[in-house]
């Protein structure tokens, strides 16, 4: 699986919106080369790591999205970006100075891909400063902060989306097209299994301080939301168990290996497994009275494979991060509505669903919700 999170492994160890009919998905599509004259989003990156990285490189791609500024507390790495963008000296800030982006007129929205438990006040601080927000997921470390950012954005009278790229993914948008066109028919069961054997120990994601758990944070919300966009309805209850064989490397607080049900108000079911501890997972399946679909992998940047009781998936693969960039561009510049949510309040939704899971966890009980 070639997904941000396996990228971050070797390192250490080693779509489109309603407006485009769902028939384009089939042919293929080439987003940059089209002729386009419309606004464009000026957009600012918060966090030059590795995602980060690959975002601006995708961005390159993008017709209504552009690359126009940086925010970090590393010198040498605004350094680096400035001569590889082409940006500009007066669009780059630090964290104690991108207050400032409010005075200036050329940065339309912020990108924030830092680690989890900053989100929360930096999302605050630009919403203040009058800028749209993109927000890496998990959008917070809980529903509270996550309601707190969507209110502060409310507010400001900002839009505040969430890097939810496979809500633009050709495959997985075929196969929600035929979900809601009934080919499947009564919805019965899914299963998402999301991990990878994490690398470094002293990374941020072992955490607890930065990353506010362990895999469910990091990849297990992948299954949590993938349920339901694949299901099509939101959980009524959760139950949970966590297996932790490493308590030194996933100390008190950072979970090693999750396994949660979820169970759905049309009467499906879900069975899902996050962990730090596991390759060869990363797989959606999806079963149903009339058919049935899968995803493998299904969440890496791709290409994403699929087949459904009606044969292969042949949707052609395009950067994950330029078709999100250029759908999110036109969500929040010509108020496109995506066939999948990737606002805030989608994200609370999977805020409150892990919030749930954790208490499960400590209680032993089912967890009823209300979203």
């Amino acid at each position: 699986m070639n997904s941000r999170r396996y990228f971050l492994q070797n390192l250490a160890g080693s779509a489109l919106a309603l407006s485009i009919p769902w028939e384009s998905l089939a042919g293929t599509r080439n987003f940059s080369h089209q002729s386009y004259q419309g606004p464009i989003l000026r957009v600012a990156i918060m966090g030059l790591g590795s995602y980060g990285t690959r975002v601006a490189d995708a961005m390159k791609n993008c017709k209504k999205a552009k690359l126009v500024g940086l925010i970090s507390g590393t010198p040498s790495k605004i350094d680096d970006w400035q001569s590889r963008y082409n940006i500009p000296v007066t669009n780059c800030y630090n964290y104690e100075n991108f207050d400032r982006i409010k005075d200036n007129p050329e940065i339309d929205a912020v990108y924030v891909i830092t680690p989890n438990a900053l989100h929360h006040d930096q999302v605050i601080r630009v919403a203040r400063a009058g800028k749209h927000v993109i927000c890496e997921k998990p959008m917070a470390l809980n529903a509270k902060e996550g309601q707190e950012m969507i209110d502060a954005c409310n507010k400001a009278n900002v839009k505040l989306l969430v890097g939810y790229r496979l809500h633009f993914e050709a495959k997985t948008l075929e196969i929600i097209r035929m979900r809601k066109e009934g080919e499947f028919g009564k919805i019965l069961f899914f299963q998402g299994l999301c991990g990878f054997r994490i690398g470094d120990p002293k990374q941020w994601r072992l955490n607890k301080q930065l990353a506010g758990g362990g895999s469910m944070m990091d990849i297990g919300i992948y299954a949590v939301n993938g349920s339901r966009y694949m299901i099509g309805e939101d959980p009524v209850w959760v139950t949970a168990q966590e297996t932790k064989t490493n308590p030194e490397k996933f100390k008190e607080g950072v979970d090693e290996t999750i396994q949660f049900q979820l169970g759905f108000p049309g009467g499906a079911v879900a069975s899902c497994l996050s962990s730090y501890n596991m390759n060869n997972l990363d797989r959606f399946f999806l079963n149903a009275e009339k058919g049935f679909a899968e995803l493998q992998p299904s969440t890496g940047y791709g290409p994403i494979k699929g087949r459904t009781n009606k044969g292969e998936l042949t949707q052609p693969h395009a950067t994950h991060q330029t078709v999100q960039m250029d759908e999110m561009a036109g969500i929040i510049l010509e108020g496109k509505i995506p066939i999948v949510p990737v606002d805030g309040e989608e994200a609370l939704k999977d805020l409150k669903i892990i919030d749930a899971i954790y208490l499960s966890i400590k209680t032993g009980k089912k967890v009823k919700l209300r979203l």
